[in-house]
């Protein structure tokens, strides 16, 4: 397999911040989603639903951020005629919801997120056979549906000069995992990074997964 360079929206930012919560609506009233985009837009950055835009969120935004999606999340519940004043099951719902999307299912987009992965010297010169690791859960959202990705990964790889830890290899799949995907997509990305942290451009990610965006939709 030929080494890869790893792209710019998989690059990692280590930086760690202490956040203060930000209101989702700037001083002239703009939803802070709207502030956000014009900062990538005036870098001519793209921000499709898998891509890396961590370093245009300033420190607290996220919070923010989650209030404007429950804001939101309120009004498609509306729009499906739920009463959600009266209906006790759903009255929260909004805020819940937009808590899971930004904390929970999507905080792999946040790359200030990602997993320390060092990777240690091969001093016992592993370098005629491979690391495998069976079975990693794969929890992801379809950016197609929003609906789950459920699966298992297996990771390969032969070492060089250097080896990466195997609860390494989980964390990897995790990050990338949790935030919009497509299989194809999230293979490559996993792939991608171990080859660069890892220093070596032998490596396989194979994926058996199920999407409900298929299966929960009954086709």
């Amino acid at each position: 397999m030929p080494t890869k360079k790893l792209p710019a929206t998989s690059k990692v930012l280590v930086k760690k911040t202490v956040s203060k919560k930000t209101s989702n609506k700037n001083i002239d009233g703009l939803p802070l989603s709207v502030v956000i985009r014009k900062r990538i837009e005036a870098q001519k950055a793209r921000f499709h639903a898998n891509d890396n835009i961590s370093a245009f969120i300033k420190p607290g935004e996220l919070e923010g951020l989650v209030e404007e999606v429950a804001e939101k999340m309120q009004a498609v519940l509306e729009s499906l005629v739920i009463d959600t004043e009266n209906d006790h099951n759903t009255k929260n719902t909004s805020e819940r919801v937009a808590k899971m999307y930004v904390n929970e299912v999507f905080w792999g987009l946040d790359y200030t997120k990602f997993p320390k992965c060092t990777a240690i010297d091969n001093k016992m010169d592993y370098k005629h056979s491979f690391v495998l690791e069976r079975n990693i859960n794969v929890q992801s959202n379809c950016e197609h549906h929003f609906v789950v990705i459920d699966g298992v990964a297996t990771v390969a790889y032969i070492p060089h000069n250097k080896v990466l830890g195997l609860s390494k290899l989980n964390r990897i799949v995790e990050f990338f995992a949790k935030r919009p995907q497509v299989q194809e997509r999230l293979t490559e990305q996993i792939c991608e990074t171990i080859s660069f942290i890892a220093e070596t451009s032998d490596v396989a990610v194979y994926m058996d997964a199920q999407h409900y965006c298929v299966k929960s939709r009954g086709i």
